[in-house]
């Protein structure tokens, strides 16, 4: 008997097994006649019930009413929009199987089963995922609850197979879409992709669409999309009506706007069901903190069931470290692949840093430490592979010899540790005569003699990964490394849950992780290196257990590990929500306060984003009448203004939204696109400060960044044009990038990210289509010739960026105000105490003008300011001084060359600023004082009086001013004194 592979379909309240059926004509009777597997065969006792009807709705005025009623109930009260008696809204106990179903009224809609024509290697690589055997749990929970939370571990097959059972449980019947949001676009793009090919349908059925790109069409049916496009078609149609189903995928990252949609999700879902046109929701998780959804009754008023689905993962052993290193944590990553490398048999190493440079530091010492030759032929890996391991045992068992004799060790001099620190799985097999055994793998936190010297007869395959790396070059560590070498990758927490790179067997995780940290009230970010959670330190040995029994190596203690926090915190608690406000007025939920979030954003975060907006003018001004609470209550439930609105359907930042709002004036929206495009995507600019791996990669690595400070000297322009600073210099990288075909090639040359430019480019097209809606006469297109702006455009280009960015101003402290040695050069903000920078990468560095705006402060050595724009007030005029002060005045414009042209070219070599005349101690300078006394005694407070002196004493000032000359220089003055044609 031959079985097709299939997977388990089930009925509304049975268990059955179904193969493919073979699809009849209309109207042809089939009996309803099911085969199982196991040769059970069960019929369906509610075949002869009617199908619901499926057919679009057409809402009436009341409906339309009932649904304005409740967007607001969203936002101004907490009532449980489940509509169901309080007695119903106790929470039941979370179990692994579904709950019971929620209705009770029992269903009769009769199963539906849509074949799918699968390959057979692709139903047996299916039939090995963890989740098929839980398909039958998950559907039946499904169809009887409106909410359902799935946790399985990365490799469970619930982001591919979910969509499948709903597919083939009929759930896109009658014009229904079921659709998946990913917090990434490239898990979004890849799925649909690795689903279309699973169930061999074209991607006309099963589609993705992200930020700047997609392929839906009429004919989708399973959509897959980031969260920000699922948020986006919340406000076009709020109950999301085409949908029958909305999964959440990846919910235990806990992005921003994910947490968004399960709040507005958790209100539509029953409205949808009063409306009988039900809508599920399925939450995914790898590692899921459950009891922020079923202990948040605002939320979830019934708790929904949660399911568990383990994952197809071999056992992974974890090592301990004894001592935690603080500081030198990338060296002792460097210690411990050298000994995985020398004593452990093969399999592909993964090691764990925060940032880019770590990254390279740790390739370039390994590269050296181990040096892998490229032109070895083919002929000999068979020889290499078996010289290579018998290297590693010889090398391991003359380590140990070496061992044998103990020296002695008073154990006073050393803290005490547990008998199990660091020897929690020594006992995981005990046959020291299996070829290859992993016995003793646990290695210890001592130093090696050997570990600095190079040693070609292990060659170590050394890769690199962090997410700003070159798609060519992330794609390498998927590839197998050359024979007779071992694979190390080197990566950030890109590789933590993002990627699952084959071959992994060990893990080494040195317990850190760089972060972005905002400021609730400034804004002002800084990165900082922290421990990570314990969720994330179990997703990083989790890597090592992906196709063969793994080990990972903490090289932190149990302790330290004990101390983590079992979560991170979500993103919403961290960041500015300016822009998610925006999103949720223009949604008429006003009051964002009450919006049932599953982690709320701090209160102080969302009265500085809505200050911000009403600053902006995207909110209407709150009233200033009546008692201080109300005050204080209306300044958190600012409705949103039209130009809020009109700002809403950009999708960017508010402060860029509201430059392209104010761009049609003198034809300066191609250019505000482009500089809020690049803006929004950042890192234009590669970086060539990291590490080298050679001495031929330090002059190279020179060389392009010799290149770069040359190409963004041209892109600055001339003039005026300068005045725009940095975003002159990214308006011409992008303009000459374009211009030239937006090739690799030229971004390689030019020092320029090739991703970033793409990025920028597809931005550029989506925001000219938001803007020609929205302005249906401006008739914008992306012009790859686009050519620089004039002078006039650059000063209203000025302009607008100040109208988005205008409480980011700064003001260069004058040297007369100078507290301290830490205020040279510094400006100051209105929202800082402490002194900002212009960061030496900016072409603004030299120039320091009076005035600059910029883009954020970002803060690493200094508290710098990022991409910055000069600007320049008109003067002001003021009463000139009496007395004794305007004689200082006088005298310090003459020094600077303000009375007279000639003494300016003299002013970069005086003895002392000319500012000093206006402190309170120059009178201490002999100098300043002097040249005080001569002014005073000629009466001369203007350049008139000054000519008439001169007139009659051709050597008047000239001993006073030749004590502020350097003495080589006194000579030639006193020869052209008077300074001036009399």
């Amino acid at each position: 008997m031959k079985l097709l592979y299939t997977t388990s379909k089930l009925g509304i309240g049975g268990r059955m097994y179904q193969p493919k059926r073979v699809l009849q004509e209309p109207g042809t009777a089939v009996p309803e006649k099911i085969r199982s597997i196991s040769g059970a065969n069960k019929r369906r006792h509610s075949s002869d019930s009617e199908s619901e009807p499926e057919g679009e709705s057409s809402c009436s005025e009341e409906e339309k009413k009932e649904e304005k009623q409740e967007i607001e109930k969203l936002s101004s009260t907490n009532v449980n929009c489940a509509g169901k008696p309080e007695e119903d809204t106790k929470k039941p106990v979370v179990s692994q199987q579904a709950a019971p179903a929620v209705s009770s009224k029992p269903s009769c809609k009769p199963a539906v089963f849509v074949p799918v024509d699968r390959s057979p290697e692709i139903q047996e690589a299916r039939l090995k995922l963890p989740i098929l055997a839980e398909e039958q749990v998950i559907m039946e929970a499904i169809n009887e609850n409106p909410i359902v939370v799935i946790c399985g571990e990365t490799g469970s097959g619930k982001t591919t197979q979910v969509p499948q059972f709903l597919y083939e449980a009929g759930y896109t019947s009658s014009n229904g879409i079921i659709g998946i949001t990913e917090p990434r676009r490239v898990a979004a793009v890849s799925m649909s992709q690795r689903v279309a090919k699973e169930m061999n349908l074209s991607h006309r059925v099963v589609s993705y669409q992200i930020r700047y790109e997609g392929n839906v069409t009429d004919e989708t049916q399973i959509k897959f999309m980031t969260d920000g496009v699922l948020l986006k078609e919340v406000q076009k149609d709020f109950l999301l009506l085409k949908y029958k189903v909305i999964i959440i995928d990846e919910a235990h990252e806990r992005s921003m706007y994910t947490d968004i949609l399960i709040g507005l999700l958790s209100r539509i879902v029953p409205l949808r069901e009063k409306k009988g046109l039900p809508l599920k929701l399925i939450i995914m998780s790898a590692t899921l903190r459950v009891e922020d959804f079923t202990e948040n009754t605002r939320l979830f008023a019934v708790t929904p069931p949660v399911l568990q689905v383990d994952a197809r993962q071999f056992p992974v052993t974890v090592h301990f470290n004894k001592k935690t290193p603080l500081d030198d944590y990338s060296g002792e990553c460097f210690r411990k692949v050298c000994k995985i490398h020398r004593m452990l048999p093969s399999g592909g190493i993964l090691v764990f840093l925060t940032g880019q440079a770590e990254v390279h530091s740790l390739c370039r010492r390994l590269r050296k430490a181990f040096p892998f030759q490229k032109n070895s032929t083919a002929g000999d890996d068979d020889d290499r592979k078996e010289s290579v391991e018998e290297m590693r045992k010889f090398k391991k068992s003359r380590r140990r010899r070496k061992a044998a004799t103990l020296p002695q060790i008073n154990l006073d001099n050393y803290a005490v540790v547990p008998v199990d620190e660091g020897d929690e799985d020594r006992d995981a097999e005990t046959d020291d005569d299996i070829a290859g055994s992993d016995v003793d793998l646990d290695l210890g936190d001592g130093d090696s003699e050997e570990e600095e010297k190079s040693d070609s007869s292990l060659p170590l395959y050394v890769l690199p990964l962090y997410s700003l790396l070159a798609p060519e070059k992330q794609a390498k560590v998927f590839r197998p490394p050359p024979p007779g070498t071992r694979l190390c990758v080197v990566a950030t927490n890109v590789a933590e849950t993002s990627l699952t790179i084959p071959g992994i067997k060990y893990v080494v995780d040195c317990g850190k992780v760089k972060k972005r940290f905002y400021d609730k009230i400034t804004g002002v970010s800084s990165f900082r290196v922290t421990w990570i959670s314990q969720a994330s330190a179990n997703q990083r040995a989790g890597r090592a257990g992906r196709t063969e029994p793994g080990h990972c190596y903490r090289l932190y203690s149990s302790a330290v590990f004990m101390d983590f926090e079992k979560f991170s915190a979500p993103e919403i608690t961290k960041r500015p929500v300016e822009d998610l406000i925006l999103q949720m007025k223009a949604l008429n939920i006003e009051k964002v306060i009450n919006f049932p979030f599953p982690t709320p954003p701090p209160a102080e975060a969302l009265a500085a984003a809505e200050e911000l907006l009403i600053a902006l003018g995207a909110l209407k001004e709150p009233p200033m009448t009546g008692r201080l609470k109300e005050q204080q209550a209306a300044k958190l439930s600012c409705p949103i203004s039209p130009l809020g609105r009109v700002m809403a359907t950009f999708p960017v930042a508010p402060r860029y939204a509201k430059m392209l709002a104010l761009s049609r004036q003198h034809d300066c929206l191609p250019y505000t696109i482009t500089i809020v495009s690049a803006m929004t995507v950042r890192e234009l600019f590669e970086e060539f400060d990291r590490p080298a791996a050679s001495e031929e990669e330090t002059v190279k690595l020179k060389g392009k960044k010799g290149r770069l400070v040359q190409m963004q000297r041209i892109w600055a322009g001339q003039g005026s044009l300068q005045k725009l600073g940095d975003l002159m210099v990214m308006l011409g990288a992008v303009g000459a990038c374009e211009y030239s075909g937006c090739t690799p090639k030229f971004c390689e040359e030019n020092g320029l990210r090739y991703k970033a430019m793409l990025e920028i480019r597809r931005l550029r097209g989506q925001l000219t289509t938001a803007v020609n809606s929205v302005c249906t006469d401006a008739g914008l297109y992306v012009d790859p010739k686009m050519k620089p702006p004039t002078e006039a455009q650059a000063t209203y280009l000025r302009q607008i960026v100040l109208a988005g960015l205008g409480d980011h101003l700064a003001r260069r402290v004058q040297a007369e105000e100078l507290l301290d040695d830490k205020w040279k050069n510094a400006y100051k903000t209105a929202l800082l105490d402490d002194p900002v920078f212009i960061h030496p990468s900016s072409v603004l560095f030299k120039q320091l003008p009076d005035f600059v705006v910029y883009q954020e402060i970002v803060e690493t050595t200094k508290l710098y300011m990022k991409d910055r724009v000069s600007w320049q007030l008109p003067a002001v005029e003021v009463d000139y001084p009496e007395g004794i002060d305007r004689y200082k005045y006088f005298a310090r414009f003459l020094l600077e060359g303000k009375v007279i042209e000639k003494l300016g070219s003299y002013s970069q070599c005086l003895l002392s600023s000319p500012l000093i005349m206006l402190k309170t101690w120059s009178k201490l300078q002999p100098r300043t004082e002097f040249l005080l006394q001569a002014l005073v005694a000629e009466n001369c407070d203007n350049r008139d009086a000054l000519l008439a002196a001169w007139k009659k004493n051709p050597k008047y000032l000239l001993a006073a001013y030749c004590q502020w000359i350097p003495e080589v220089m006194q000579e030639d003055i006193a020869k052209q004194w008077p300074p001036v044609a009399l």
